[in-house]
């Protein structure tokens, strides 16, 4: 028999609007999951009464907005009034904010239903979920493997069927290596592409919330409600703008596109590509060619990256509200990015700054020959739980490095991104490629996506799936 966890997320928004089933039922179902598989980690505050409330009411108006009775989650790192938001920090341990973050408020205008908050790593400033204030992710693959970050918690939870889709933040691969990581699809946008999460927020420019999905429909499908969250958008409604699921449902032949293995890490870092990575890599490459696209080895030779991301990473923590009293309470690795990060000059700042502008102007020329240029997802199969523990923090910076090589650059270049499982390893786990899009090209991604997709045909779900 079907259970809604089943059902595309397209299909679970069609069956509601059909009063097939409620938002009460869809909400009860899924909580009963999250609650039976809360050792996966992938939840950090449960909001049961709230949940059915808020479904209960929604059963007694007719179907409006784009998310109607559909469950959905924030990241720990979005605050939600009156419920528990401590950013994956005991130094947050007992924040409960008394007013909501835009998000939150507009996801709720989308007609959501808010379960919860999905776990995260300390402020989100890592690309793996074990954070010391609660049990870390866990892979629903490999329950002894974490699942990325800082997105940890949500990619968890649309891989477990805990949710039919998530959304994410992504500063420097947040979306894209814990979707990877556990095998869903995570797309990062453009800068600028969405009016809430728009990565206008900050100096730098990094952070942008995206969609995570288990099919490029449904991750499309969530984009257009989240480019429509808002009444106002950025410069970047390139043509192709929405609805961004037609892309995903639309093929487009004769493309160009790039490839590379090549990262902006390799004269600095250890970076070794897995056999199961470059074979997910040459397949896809070698599908895209089937299917007549134009396919070159991009010839990407990028220089200066990692002086100016170390400073751009010091320097988003040092934006983080933490008194001295805080410092005592907060993770180590946290701690040490922190006072790095306060203690970087001015010129540093504005250097490091300049730098990255100069890199997303040369990185944009670079990819402009190709209407998309594709890449490994992931460098190494999924660390086990555990493994970034006891190291110095430049030692932890350079495993992460080590682990997503392909993930930064994007968000400094502030191109759209996606990535998306096409292959298994020797396990049975999932292998994934990323996408990267020309400013403002999305559909584009969802396009190839799709039709990489399709190309695969069904991969199986993680154990729990069935449970």
């Amino acid at each position: 028999m079907t259970r809604p966890h089943d059902l595309s997320l397209a299909a679970q928004i069609a069956a509601l609007r059909a009063r097939e089933i409620g938002p009460v039922e869809l909400t009860a179902h899924y909580l009963g999951r999250i609650r039976r598989f809360a050792d996966l980690g992938g939840f950090a505050e449960i909001t049961g009464e709230a949940a059915f409330a808020r479904a209960a009411a929604l059963e007694e108006t007719s179907p409006n907005g784009p998310l109607w009775g559909v469950p959905s989650a924030e990241k720990d790192l979005v605050a939600r009034a009156g419920v528990p938001t401590r950013y994956g920090s005991r130094a947050r341990l007992a924040h409960v904010p008394s007013v909501s973050d835009a998000l939150a408020e507009a996801m709720d205008a989308a007609g959501a239903v808010s379960l919860g908050k999905t776990s995260t790593s300390e402020f989100g400033l890592t690309g793996f979920t074990e954070p010391l204030i609660h049990a870390p992710a866990r892979n629903p693959w490999a329950t002894d493997t974490g699942a990325g970050g800082s997105s940890g918690g949500a990619a968890v939870a649309v891989a477990a069927g805990l949710l039919p889709a998530a959304v994410g933040s992504d500063g420097g691969g947040s979306i894209r290596i814990p979707s990877a990581t556990v095998g869903v699809v995570g797309l990062k946008p453009s800068r600028g592409r969405l009016p809430l999460g728009s990565g206008f927020d900050s100096p730098d420019g990094l952070a942008v919330a995206g969609p995570i999905a288990r099919t490029v429909e449904d991750a499309a499908l969530l984009l257009d409600a989240l480019v429509g969250l808002a009444p106002f958008s950025y410069a970047t409604a390139a043509p192709g703008r929405g609805p961004f699921v037609g892309a995903a449902r639309r093929a487009t032949p004769g493309l160009r596109i790039g490839v590379t293995t090549v990262s902006p890490w390799d004269d600095d870092e250890n970076i070794v590509l897995d056999p199961a990575a470059r074979a997910a890599f040459e397949t896809a490459t070698a599908w895209l060619s089937d299917a007549g696209h134009a396919v070159a080895d991009a010839d990407w030779h990028p220089v200066g990256y990692p002086a100016l991301f170390r400073v751009l990473w010091r320097a988003s923590a040092a934006r983080i509200p933490l008194s001295d009293d805080d410092m005592t309470a907060v993770e180590p690795l946290t701690a040490w990015l922190v006072r790095e990060g306060r203690s970087l000059s001015a010129p540093d700042l504005l250097g490091g700054l300049t730098e990255a502008r100069a890199f997303e102007r040369r990185t944009v020329a670079d990819f402009a020959a190709f209407d998309a240029v594709l890449t490994p997802a992931l460098a190494q199969s999924p660390r086990p739980v555990g493994w970034y523990a006891g190291h110095d923090p430049e030692r932890t910076f350079a495993m992460q490095v080590e682990y997503a090589p392909y993930s930064s650059f994007v968000n400094v270049a502030g191109l759209p991104a996606l990535t998306l499982p096409v292959a298994t390893d020797a396990g049975g786990g999932p292998v994934s490629v990323q996408l990267i899009g020309r400013p403002g090209g999305e559909a584009v991604l969802l396009s190839l996506g799709a039709a990489l997709e399709d190309r695969r045909g069904p991969l199986p779900h993680p154990p729990v799936w069935g449970a």
